[in-house]
């Protein structure tokens, strides 16, 4: 009988639920900077209500599993500390106008790289970099001057459903169904999204895998002997994690988010097969190979900043109602509609600044 360490067993919840995103991004096109570019320059808001979908069974599922002491939720790096909304917004748009030049986020990249794209796996590697860089290398001092974080005084979670709680002495879970209705309501609400049946399918799966991360890692880190992190699915440093442990012996062996990095490119391979649209890529374009290192660069320094990229903030912050989710996902947005204008029309106004935030909040009405 084979005995999995708490980090083994970790990495196995990880890379379950990873294994789901990544068969969700191939076999229901669950893509963030593809939901936008739908939305935006296509008219079509079928991928984008996926999201409020997604986000609407995260958050009951997880408040329903905290309410029965099942997960931890108050133990969330989303919820220990201070709002910085000048650190959401700065770090979002960074995010979403890097992901606009490189063509993907993080989660993206990992999808493709499982298709077999190997431009990828560079993206992969510099966000990876990037990220370590602004968080505890060179960069992180710098970033500190400019967005310094601190934690919650008295350990208190930093979230909207306790805040709830605290002021009307309701449980949380009240606050969170009431969300999670409205979400699912304005989902499905949208009627090209209500006749998807794999979307409808795939954007439960989605929510239901970020809620395990936080069921699987509570349980592990009460039923265990290690100290184990109470997280779920992000996808900025844990590229650069991953990296360091594939390049040293003497690594942390697993965890986590590095099972759930491994889960989303084995789930994407997995999906392409099945789609039958496996097949190598590579880049003969040394100019857009460029711009795509620069925008990974920029999604790791922003998705550091922001504490998170567009599933880390956008999806497991948003599932605890963590108060920086909205903010810092509607910053993206924004960021990557900037990005995307340049990249269309070489040039981008204040004025046009304005109208992607309206355009934001208008794929949701």
């Amino acid at each position: 009988m084979i005995e999995l360490s708490d980090a083994g067993l970790a990495t196995l919840f990880g890379f379950g639920g990873g294994c789901v995103l990544g068969l969700a991004a191939r076999l229901a096109r669950f893509c963030t900077l593809g939901a936008i570019e739908d939305a935006y320059y296509g008219g079509s808001r079928e991928r984008i209500m996926m999201w409020p979908l997604a986000l609407g069974v995260s958050i009951f599922s997880a408040f329903l599993l905290a309410h029965l002491g099942l997960a931890n939720l108050q133990a969330s790096v989303y919820l220990r500390f201070e709002l910085s909304i000048g650190a959401s917004v700065a770090g979002g748009v960074l995010f979403g106008v890097g992901m606009a030049l490189a063509g993907n986020c993080g989660f993206g990249a990992l999808s493709r790289l499982g298709g077999g794209d190997i431009r990828s796996l560079l993206l992969v590697l510099v966000i990876g970099i990037a990220a370590y860089a602004a968080a505890i290398g060179p960069l992180a001092e710098i970033r500190l001057a400019f967005f310094p974080r601190s934690e919650v005084s008295g350990g208190a979670p930093h979230g909207l459903a306790h805040l709830f709680e605290r002021h009307f002495g309701l449980p949380g879970l009240t606050l969170a169904s009431i969300i999670a209705a409205i979400l699912v309501g304005v989902a499905l609400l949208d009627r090209g999204f209500r006749r998807n049946g794999p979307a409808l399918f795939w954007s439960a799966m989605v929510g239901l895998a970020v809620t395990s991360g936080w069921w699987g890692t509570t349980w592990i880190s009460e039923h265990g002997f290690d100290v184990v992190s109470i997280e779920s699915h992000t996808f900025t440093m844990p590229l650069g994690e991953g990296l360091l442990q594939v390049m040293s012996s003497t690594g942390a062996g697993g965890g986590f988010s590095v099972g759930s990095v491994a889960g989303v490119i084995v789930g994407s391979f997995v999906g392409a097969k099945i789609k039958r649209q496996f097949r190598w890529e590579a880049c003969d374009d040394p100019r857009e190979l460029s711009r795509q290192i620069f925008g990974a660069i920029l999604m790791g320094i922003g998705g550091v900043i922001a504490l998170g990229c567009s599933v880390g903030q956008g999806m497991s912050a948003f599932s605890v109602l963590a108060i920086s989710a909205p903010i810092t996902a509607a910053s993206i947005g924004v960021g990557a509609v900037v990005g995307l204008r340049y990249l269309v029309e070489g040039s981008f106004s204040i004025t046009e600044l304005a109208r992607a935030w309206t355009s934001v909040f208008k794929w949701f009405r």
